[in-house]
């Protein structure tokens, strides 16, 4: 295992700096536990939600059964419930300032949220692509980003399992899992009840209450609503955006028939109708100048922080998700079987201003998508004293997407291409000129008047996905005496996916050819009036151009002006109507399936794990892996679907391609993930020290890059990461905890020929800090009547990264791909977060809290803006947050 990590500048010093501190953490420990020891057997034992909430005791089901947080050899996170209440997380996205090897973020709507473990993760905004890190509830498989936001008020902790998962989980995740495990109704009657109120409005009503109803079976329901005016003035329509709307419903029901079987039905329902998510104008071009003088506004270079924005019309997200799941487990001798069957329902309806100004560019931009989920996992695992357990196990996936889309030109579509149009070409040209020259060298001048870049011409996309997939997986672990155990996995999996895409173009302009050999004769009278001006004559000067002809001096020249246009004008090398090629916006594009392209795909895969874990002492284990992951082919459900280059041939042989037919791919193929790892866990009681250093690398990593009309989704050749993560927690006095948590990574493109930017061979993959860290304490003070203060802050670092590798899209006339990588769209996170809160015996309890209180603003993501050659635009952070928050325990 040395030699896996070593090479990489300024790793071995941050290991040994890492191991530093876990010495330091554990000489810290030694040296308190003489003077606590006598004090601890002093204090009654804390109730058991408590000792969850103080780390050393966390009890965690990663491995399918529960151990403590500490015993578990497995790079976890683990954020309790305590946590999420009294650092006000919300939802998923908000982990980041607790887990710093999660990034979560959302972008272009509510229902596109990306999950990134360890620098990998994909998977949003194009349904197609499955993501790299699954998401759990309760044991179901949640396979989309809408299905995986969420308020619950009975979450009982959420573990974040870093590195591949296959052979416990039966859906293969190639990067890592997010598992949310909440509360089982409970046979006392009890529950809760949640008000905030915070800035921007901000209402959170939310509670649970759960009690039996025979000796035999309990129930619990829980709701929840989650309102807030959007931190983002639309100054274009007069409304607010990136706004909260959304609530919930959540039921459960236990029965406990007998001593040995348990059978858990849950059902939910939830629904978002928001105005989001704003997008800012980060570099200006000649497209935005147009846009202004039609009238439009767009926010300028010095107001991307200003909390203000510019459209037409409001970009709605209306998202229902619900489903059900039932467990039964039963219990013969050693032997539990499990059964976890759940089907799940998304539908979401989508429209986005993408043009992100006042003006009506893009008319609409609607997406109308449904997703069918049934998922059904069968597995048996033992719990023997003796040396061997095995968990063993079947699982089953059925998921059917069916999803519309609509992207039209807006009233002023027109006006705005004319201006382009006419500045690209010195005032030469214009949309009416350009009508009726192609109309008449096509034998009637008047056949395209009025017709391109009218309002109401769009793309009509319909895509449709079928995918079914089954796995068979199991572990055993095998003690080898007191100290050594010995852990041995396999998964296979299986997985088939159909898929059909409909797209029609009733855009005129783009179904023009400039390569069309009856336009010759213009392009040929182009190209010498390209000539000619770059000699410093008027090509609409007919004297000057005269004149130039048949002055003796010059006559020559315009011979050779004139003998290279007429050689030229059927070269599309040097097609002077290239330029305009940005504006065909809404190309036609061939149907699959077709008689190349079958529209299927077929992969399966074994994936396996080995450990060994070694008690060094009652306090300390370490362990060593080596586990592999594998994710199957995904589709790229999106305008920028393309044939693959290899069946050009066979679709010109056929007839089936469409103009200016183009060629990129329609899905990514598998990808597979290996990691080694090895690492330490300590609990010396008052302290706890883990520490994982690791190698990750993914061959065929499922890229999805926007290129400001649609999504590139292509395989890269090979990606790696190398890092450490370092989570620590010290009591120094009682009430008292302080924790860190940091990790390191060291990522690399080894090979990405054909990405959407270049070649990115042996380059750094943007967007992935090389320090993510998160540094808390909280302070738990008791008074006399029981009475507890409670003061809690955390504040999380990521240091600085570029965010986009470049801007494959509408690059600025003469800029190359290494000029645009290098633009300074870097990101730099510094948020502090706190909270104080009166709970009071009586159950009651009262808290202040803030969020990102140094109000630190950076960007999100960056991409080309649609229909603006030039132009680039992002998506920022959320402003700094606060408010209070009432709670009642019964």
């Amino acid at each position: 295992m040395k030699s896996v990590f070593a090479g990489r500048t300024g790793q071995a010093a941050l290991l040994v700096g890492a191991c530093g501190l876990a010495l330091a953490f554990s000489a810290a420990a030694h040296a308190q536990d003489a003077a606590a020891s006598a004090e601890e057997e002093a204090q009654p034992a804390p109730p058991a939600a408590e000792q969850v909430a103080e780390g050393n005791e966390i009890i965690v089901t990663a491995s399918k059964r529960e151990q403590t947080l500490q015993d578990v050899p497995i790079a976890v996170s683990v954020t309790s419930a305590k946590t999420l209440e009294q650092a006000q997380i919300r939802d998923l996205k908000d982990l980041t300032s607790v887990v710093p090897s999660l990034r979560v973020t959302q972008l272009q709507s509510s229902a596109n949220t990306n999950f990134i473990i360890r620098g990998f993760g994909n998977g949003a905004n194009n349904a197609g692509i499955e993501p790299s890190v699954g998401v759990f509830i309760d044991g179901v498989y949640r396979s989309r980003s809408a299905a995986q936001i969420g308020d619950f008020p009975d979450v009982q902790r959420i573990e974040v399992l870093r590195g591949p998962q296959s052979t416990l989980f039966g859906k293969n995740a190639s990067v890592g899992v997010i598992s949310i495990v909440t509360a089982a109704p409970k046979f006392d009657f009890g529950g809760n009840v949640e008000a905030s109120y915070g800035n921007y409005d901000a209402v959170v009503l939310k509670g649970v209450v759960t009690g039996p109803v025979t000796e035999g079976l309990a129930v619990s329901l829980a709701g929840g609503l989650n309102k807030r005016d959007g931190y983002n003035k639309d100054l274009g329509t007069g409304n607010d955006t990136n706004e909260r709307d959304r609530w919930f419903l959540r039921g459960q029901a236990l029965w406990e028939p007998n001593a040995q079987a348990r059978v858990r039905l849950i059902g939910d329902y939830s629904k978002i109708d928001e105005i989001c998510c704003a997008v800012v104008n980060l570099q200006p071009s000649t497209s935005t100048v147009a846009i202004r003088a039609l009238g439009g506004q767009v926010n300028g270079p010095n107001e991307i922080y200003s909390n203000r924005v510019y459209s037409n019309f409001d970009s709605t997200n209306n998202i229902e998700n619900w489903g059900a799941s039932g467990q039964v487990d039963y219990d013969f001798g050693p032997l539990t079987f499990t059964s976890i069957t759940a089907y799940r329902r998304t539908n979401a309806l989508t429209n986005q201003d993408s043009d992100f100004s006042s003006a009506d560019l893009i008319g609409v931009n609607a997406q109308d998508q449904a997703i069918k989920t049934f998922t059904q996992e069968l597995r048996v695992a033992t719990n023997m004293d003796g040396p061997l357990n095995f968990l063993v196990g079947g699982y089953y996936f059925n998921e059917n997407i069916r999803q519309a889309n609509q992207l039209g030109w807006g009233d002023d579509a027109r006006s705005y291409a004319n201006f382009l149009i006419q500045g690209l070409s010195g005032g030469a040209l214009s949309v009416p000129t350009l009508e009726a020259t192609f109309g008449a060298l096509e034998g009637n001048p008047a056949k395209y008047a009025g017709q391109f870049f009218a309002a109401g011409q769009k793309l009509d996309e319909r895509y449709r996905l079928r995918n079914e997939a089954f796995s068979f997986f199991g572990q055993a672990d095998f003690k080898i005496g007191d100290r050594i155990t010995v852990t041995g996995g396999v998964n296979y999996t299986k997985d088939r996916k159909r898929y059909a895409i409909d797209i029609n173009s009733t855009d005129v302009f783009s179904s023009i050819d400039f390569d069309n050999p009856a336009y010759a004769p213009f392009r040929r009278n182009l190209l010498l009036g390209g000539a000619l001006s770059r000699a410093g004559v008027n090509p609409s000067d007919q004297a000057a151009v005269a004149a130039f002809a048949t002055n003796p001096a010059t006559a020559p020249t315009f011979a050779a002006f004139n003998a290279f246009a007429t050689a030229n004008q059927n070269n599309a090398a040097v097609n002077p109507l290239a330029g305009l090629r940005p504006l065909q916006y809404l190309p036609a594009a061939i149907p699959v399936p077709n008689s190349v392209e079958p529209g299927r795909t077929n992969d399966d895969k074994f994936t396996y794990i080995v450990r060994v874990a070694y008690d060094l002492t009652d306090d300390i284990n370490v362990y060593a892996s080596y586990a592999t992951g594998f994710k199957a082919s995904s589709i790229n459900l999106s305008r920028d679907s393309r044939p693959f280059a290899s069946d050009r041939e066979a679709l010109i042989a056929r007839g089936l391609t469409v103009v200016n037919q183009t060629y990129g791919t329609r899905f990514a193929g598998p990808e597979s993930s290996t990691v080694y790892e090895i690492g330490l866990k300590a609990d010396w009681g008052l302290v706890t020290a883990n520490l994982a250093a690791f190698d990750q690398r993914i061959n065929g990593f499922q890229s999805n890059t926007f290129t400001g009309s649609g999504f590139v989704l292509a395989n890269a050749g090979k990606q790696s990461v190398r890092g450490l993560e370092f989570e620590g927690t010290v009591k120094p006095a009682k009430g008292l905890m302080l924790n860190v948590g940091m990790t390191y990574l060291d990522p690399k493109y080894d090979s990405f020929i054909l990405s959407a930017v270049g070649d990115l061979t042996n380059t750094r993959p943007a967007g992935i800090p090389a320090i993510s860290s998160t540094f808390g304490a909280s302070y738990d003070y008791e008074f006399g009547s029981g009475d507890h203060l409670i003061v809690r802050g955390d504040f999380h670092y990521e240091s600085p990264v570029q965010i986009v590798e470049g801007l494959p899209g509408f690059l600025t006339a003469g800029t190359s791909v290494a000029v645009a990588a290098a633009r300074p769209f870097r990101r730099e996170v510094n948020e502090a977060n706190a909270s104080i809160t009166w709970a009071m015996a009586s159950g009651f309890e009262l808290t202040a809290w803030g969020r990102n209180l140094t109000n630190n603003r950076y960007l999100l993501s960056v991409f080309d803006t649609p229909a603006q050659p030039g132009s680039i635009s992002g998506y920022t952070s959320q402003p700094r947050t606060y408010g209070v928050t009432g709670r009642y325990r019964f």
